[in-house]
Parts: structure tokens; sequence; C-alpha cells
């Protein structure tokens, strides 16, 4: 047992009620991120001792936000943040960890095989370069991967039409939208607003910024370039 996995704290009792059945696999993450995923660089050090608080409840609660039965894409999945909670907790749910990094997809994988995950999909690529290749989404989550305007721009054609991008910030989120309002309407964004998540389990609330499209997800110019890459075929990756 590494240093890393040895500061790893117990669960707290609320991941026991967030997780329910699968609280023993959460833990097994959790004890993942804070050994082989602090080794490989997917996670510091010293984010160890509020994995559970920080990290895997703070994405857990997302669930409250999603729809039953849709389908997800978490587009910079990195170590499976939020992607990997949000399937430990919701079953239902068909989801894609869309990252384009192979040594985090390959940890990703291994979570994947390891945990039993048979609803997740794990697919190495840049959300523009999966575009037309990737089935439309009903959302698209998303958490520390890039201001909100540069990643609406990847996201948001990455939907079916009348989905949504539900994207976790921080203390910066209604100031994020504001500045990006512009953007997201060019991008075909006919609703956005900030929500907190995670009442009575996690302390500071999650803030969750949701865009909503319409018909035309990501622009006219966006579904051109996805009918484009549809009619290519899928793009070989080496």
């Amino acid at each position: 047992m590494t240093e890393a996995t040895e500061e790893l704290p117990p669960a707290p009792e609320t991941a026991r009620e967030v997780f329910g059945d699968r609280f023993p696999d959460a833990v097994r993450y959790a004890e993942l991120l804070a050994d082989v995923g602090v080794t490989r660089g997917l996670i510091g050090p010293r984010e160890v001792p509020r994995l559970w608080e920080r990290h895997l409840l703070n994405c857990a609660v997302l669930s409250e936000a999603v729809a039953e039965g849709v389908t997800v894409c978490d587009v910079g999945s990195g170590a499976g943040l939020p992607g990997i909670p949000l399937a430990l907790t919701r079953p239902d749910l068909r989801i894609t960890l869309l990252e384009p990094l192979l040594r985090r997809t390959n940890f990703l994988q291994e979570v994947v095989e390891l945990l039993g995950l048979d609803h997740v999909t794990v697919v190495r690529g840049r959300a523009e370069e999966v575009l037309g290749e990737l089935q439309p989404v009903h959302v698209v989550t998303a958490r520390a991967v890039a201001p909100l305007e540069r990643l609406a721009g990847w996201g948001v054609p990455l939907l079916r039409p009348y989905g949504e991008m539900l994207a976790l910030k921080g203390d910066t989120a209604v100031e994020e939208l504001k500045s990006a309002r512009a953007a997201l309407s060019k991008l075909g964004v006919v609703a956005s607003s900030v929500l907190h998540v995670g009442e009575g389990i996690v302390d500071p609330l999650s803030t969750v910024v949701r865009a909503e499209v319409g018909e035309s997800p990501g622009g006219v110019r966006f579904a051109a370039k996805r009918a484009k890459a549809a009619r290519k075929g899928p793009r070989r990756r080496r």
C-alpha cells in the first residue's frame, strides 16, 4: 500500500446513502484514485485527504440534475470525474467517458472493468474530433475542463436536439455564465442557469451551470460538420 493510499480518510456516512449498493465500488474507486491515480499523475497527492467530499460526493450529487434513462457524455473525463461517480449512482444511464490522453483512458478502462460498469463506455478523443462519430447524447457533463465559453464550444455540439450541458463549476459560475451568454446563444443554447445540488450531502453545495439547447445544438456550422463526418464514416485512431 502506498503512502498516498494510507492518507485516504474513511468514507463518510453520507457516502453510504449516496452510493447505496455500489458503496463498496465507490470505496474501491477512491482507493484507486489515491493510489495509482496519484502515481500516474491523474490527481495531485494533496487531493487524497479530501477525495470523498471534494471529488466523489461533489460529483455524485450531479445525479440530482440528470433525468432518468438518458445518454450522457462526460467530456474531458480525466480520472473519471464526474462520470464514474455518476455511473455508480445511476445504473439507468448510458455514459460515455470521453478523454484524449491515453494514460487516462487506460485508467478509465481499468476502472470500468474492475467495477463492472457495463453501462459505461470509454472513448479516446477530443470532443471536436469525435463530432459525427459519437451518437448525439441527451446530456453532456464536465468538471474543471475549461472556461465555460470554450467548454460549450466542445460540448454543446455533441448534444441531441433539446439536450443540455451540465458543467460543475466553482464560485465563478455566475460570472462565467454572464460573460458566456452571447457565445452560448450562437451555439444554439436557448436557456441557461446556475443551480446548486447536494443539500444535506456536501457543504458547500455543488454548483452546476446548466445550458439547454433547442432544435440545432452547436448551431448550423456544427450541424453541417457533424453531418459531413457521419458521411465519411468512423475515423481510424492509431
